[in-house]
């Protein structure tokens, strides 16, 4: 149950502030929006902004002509005198995992090719306009994440981790945690090597990585010995990466308040830093040290959103930042299909001073569209091995 309110809590908020986004912007510049859909197919509720009021829509499974489909059970209108309405139709969907926003004149992944020159219609506003629709999702995700990292800093407060040796929290499925040992357990000796600080353990464990240790502990005045191998962690260096020996241990960790300011640049620092590692993944890509195996989809995320979830809304909140970082990332690569894409072919028509033809708008937008569906495909072919791995 925690895997699927946590999925639908993490993605759904991120999709529909990345939509918000476009949305705002859109309506900032007169840019007339169609519909603004939160979910895949599909509908379960639409709110469709009419002259006087509102005309709600309610969809469900019912049999019609003596076969069971899915359409509107309900009709209602909600009444306001004078209300202008903009005929914008806002969606709720079944499937909480993706959205979009259908604006005007737009030749986006829809592939509508009804462009009236109208002068509430996207491809009729200026460069700058134009740009500034589509990297709003964008940047609402990044503004998002420094938002959650500024306010879990100023919440929880400045992290400073203890340098004594014993064991604060556990990793799930680490060697440690395998082999017995637990949260409050002190470690005294690693191979035969004293250990006074966690910085010592440190020193032992970093190089060997995937090799067997002999660890001893203190735990209520006796000690326990115990043999296991060591796992491995990719860390950037000044030099590149480097692989380092781990047995998924952290130390005790205690919190001092701090004030807004500070919060403030610990939201900074963490929204940079969330880049910082994705450009890492590219290199792992890049280098041979990581595959495309490696990638997850929503399955992975739902996975992961519902540990951080049992272990509180702080670390829920901190994965909902990463996540968001990374569908900021995604978003703006120059992909056909993408927020990038679109922005790239707006560039493209601004230094060749004409617009792209429409047949090749639309080739170029299937062929996104073919190459997203492929990625899909293989994050979801990940997800489900990982699954029966």
């Amino acid at each position: 149950m925690i895997f699927i309110w946590a999925t639908a809590l993490v993605i759904g908020i991120l999709v529909f502030v990345h939509e918000l986004g476009h949305y705002l912007a859109a309506r900032s510049v007169g840019v007339r929006v169609e519909k603004f859909s939160i979910g895949f197919p599909p509908k379960f509720i639409s709110f469709t902004s009419v002259k006087d009021g509102w005309d709600i829509t309610i969809f469900f499974l019912r049999f019609t002509n003596g076969r069971l489909s899915w359409a509107p059970v309900m009709d209602s209108h909600i009444n306001i005198n004078g209300r202008k309405g903009t005929n914008t139709e806002y969606v709720v969907a079944l499937i909480p995992l993706g959205g979009y926003v259908k604006m005007a004149g737009a030749l986006d992944e829809s592939l509508d090719t009804v462009v009236t020159n109208s002068p509430d219609e996207f491809m009729n506003k200026s460069v700058p306009q134009k740009l500034w629709v589509l990297s709003a999702g964008v940047l609402m995700n990044i503004f998002t994440a420094f938002l959650l990292f500024t306010g879990i800093s100023y919440v929880q407060g400045k992290a400073e981790a203890s340098d004594v040796p014993i064991i604060g929290e556990l990793s799930h499925g680490k060697p440690a945690e395998k082999a017995g040992l637990k949260t409050g357990d002190e470690i005294t000796s690693i191979n035969g090597e004293q250990i006074y600080k966690w910085s010592d353990l440190q020193q032992i464990l970093r190089p060997i990585p995937d090799m067997p240790i002999e660890i001893s502990i203190r735990r209520e005045g006796d000690i326990l010995d115990f043999s296991f191998n060591t796992s491995y962690l990719v860390i950037p260096v000044d030099d590149g990466i480097d692989t380092i020996g781990i047995i998924g241990i952290r130390p005790e960790y205690f919190y001092s308040p701090v004030n807004l300011g500070q919060a403030i640049a610990y939201g900074y620092n963490g929204t940079i830093n969330s880049f910082g590692l994705i450009m890492l993944t590219f290199q792992m890509l890049g280098n041979g040290q990581a595959s495309l195996n490696d990638l997850g989809g929503p399955i992975m995320i739902g996975q992961i959103a519902g540990e951080t979830a049992k272990a509180g809304w702080i670390p829920l909140l901190g994965f909902m930042a990463l996540i968001s970082i990374n569908l900021a990332f995604l978003n703006i690569l120059p992909v056909p299909g993408l927020d990038g894409g679109h922005i790239f072919i707006i560039l493209i028509e601004s230094i060749i001073k004409r617009p792209l033809s429409l047949k090749v708008r639309l080739a170029v937008q299937q062929v996104g569209m073919v190459l997203l569906l492929m990625l899909m495909v293989t994050v979801m072919f990940n997800d489900i091995s990982r699954l029966f791995n």
